[in-house]
């Protein structure tokens, strides 16, 4: 299919009650999802659009607006407008989330939403080994690129080793590091989920959204279990990789 084409299937409905920047948005982003663009590639310029479509330069702006907000396309000053690349984060080792996004060009962020000491839940009473009426240190927050939410990570700690939540800053693999506890290998399940109403407003995205649903034990050097992660990914910026050899 030759830009052209890709551009005709993004044209509005002009007898449609939907205001045309956002059916062109809506399209745009449809047209992204399904591979037209792939990550990286530069976009047509407003002025194209404009001409293609039969557009006003303020609508195609608005548009574009949109997808800029939404983290689906980037503007590089002098070059254009280009799809958001997307991570891709390997399983087979340990990564930290923002030194990955620091060595592909992003600025990596965070947005602590609730650190507190609560009473473990069954889960985490089996995953982290942990006795009857134990209590856990209990993170929430969302992990941002360039502003854009990523992720939402929830993890819980044991309170008798990370007693006080408040004292951990931006990088929690760095104060446990500096604690003595970096988890130097970890157990990870990873699964296809729909964001449900509360994920879709933390991650900014709309409810029934594809994510994937990442559940992280950390242990440490001694086998003691020292980490419980559930994060939930955004599956149009994000993938996991594996790489496989052959035994011989």
């Amino acid at each position: 299919m030759d830009q052209q084409q890709k551009l005709l299937f993004l044209k509005p409905e002009a007898d449609s009650a939907t205001p045309l920047y956002l059916q062109l948005s809506h399209k745009l982003a449809a047209a992204i999802h399904a591979g037209f663009w792939k990550a990286e590639d530069p976009l047509p310029s407003e002025r194209t659009f404009c001409e293609v479509l039969g557009l006003s330069r303020v609508t195609a702006r608005k548009a574009l607006d949109l997808l800029y907000e939404q983290g689906m396309i980037v503007r590089r000053q002098g070059a254009g407008t280009f799809i958001t690349p997307k991570l891709e984060q390997p399983l087979s080792r340990l990564t930290n989330l923002s030194e990955m996004l620091k060595q592909r060009g992003f600025v990596p962020g965070s947005r602590w939403l609730k650190r507190e000491v609560a009473p473990a839940s069954a889960e985490e009473l089996m995953r982290l080994n942990l006795a009857p009426n134990a209590r856990v240190s209990r993170l929430l927050r969302v992990r941002t690129a360039n502003d854009v939410v990523m992720a939402v990570e929830e993890t819980a700690l044991p309170h008798h080793l990370v007693a006080d939540p408040l004292k951990i800053g931006d990088s929690l693999y760095e104060y446990m590091q500096n604690a003595r506890l970096g988890v130097v290998r970890a157990i990870q399940n990873i699964a296809a989920v729909n964001a449900n109403a509360r994920l879709a407003s933390l991650a900014d995205i709309p409810e029934g959204q594809a994510m994937l649903h990442l559940v992280r034990v950390g242990y440490l050097e001694s086998g003691l279990p020292v980490e419980l992660t559930h994060s939930w990914f955004r599956s149009d910026y994000y993938d996991f990789v594996v790489e496989l050899h052959r035994q011989v």
